[in-house]
């Protein structure tokens, strides 16, 4: 089919969305250079990632900011991307332990000498050391929140699948209780530059994943 001249000159004239990617060869600095856009106006598959995550980058300590749900989202949608993305900064909080801990400074993974948690990433849940827990965890809450059989679209969470919102927060909160009590160096500094550990209090708290009970951190 062929189209004349003033339809061709009316395509022309739609507005583009602009392309939101990093061109090989960018600059740190430069890096995500670009304009937040409107949830309503994203047309993309990973528009509440994408949402999510240039919201941190406008204002990354404003917590009701960064929680703040578009309205009429899905909440399932929404706590699962909000889970993807405490994971992954999670990751990038982990990679600051490696001078800090290991099997030697802590044997096992504990907050309190009065919790002692145990790893539940193996056939029987078992000791680790604090290091191997936490990798193991973030390792396995990445494989279920990157799971074709539970979450098989980013658009659409299955109801079956939520049950696994709950144990994941639980286990990823550990993560901050052992770095506020066996690392507060290291803690106080990145949580002082993200509000990392204060935003996933309030998700969880908000969301009914976490109790008050199982806050172990009083700041």
């Amino acid at each position: 089919m062929t189209t004349s001249p003033e339809e061709e000159s009316i395509e022309l004239q739609q507005p583009q969305q602009p392309k939101r990617r990093n061109r090989i060869g960018t600059k740190n600095k430069e890096l995500y250079n670009w304009d937040p856009i409107e949830y309503e106006q994203n047309e993309s598959s990973f528009a509440t990632q994408e949402y999510i995550q240039d919201r941190i980058r406008k204002d990354e300590c404003n917590t009701n900011y960064v929680l703040s749900m578009p309205s009429n989202h899905d909440i399932n949608l929404w706590q699962y991307e909000q889970i993807r993305q405490f994971t992954l900064e999670l990751n990038h909080f982990t990679a600051l332990f490696k001078d800090f801990c290991n099997q030697t400074t802590c044997p096992s993974m504990k907050a309190t000498d009065d919790w002692l948690f145990l790893c539940a990433s193996h056939k029987q849940t078992q000791e680790c050391s604090a290091i191997d827990y936490i990798i193991h965890t973030l390792d396995s809450t990445s494989a279920i929140l990157n799971s074709d059989k539970h979450f098989p679209k980013r658009i659409e969470i299955p109801a079956t699948s939520i049950k696994h919102f709950q144990s994941i927060c639980r286990r990823l909160y550990r993560i901050f209780a052992h770095a506020f009590y066996h690392h507060r160096e290291l803690y106080n500094d990145f949580e002082s530059k993200t509000n990392l550990h204060k935003r996933f209090c309030k998700f969880c708290l908000q969301s009914n994943l976490l109790p008050k009970s199982a806050i172990l951190v009083k700041e």
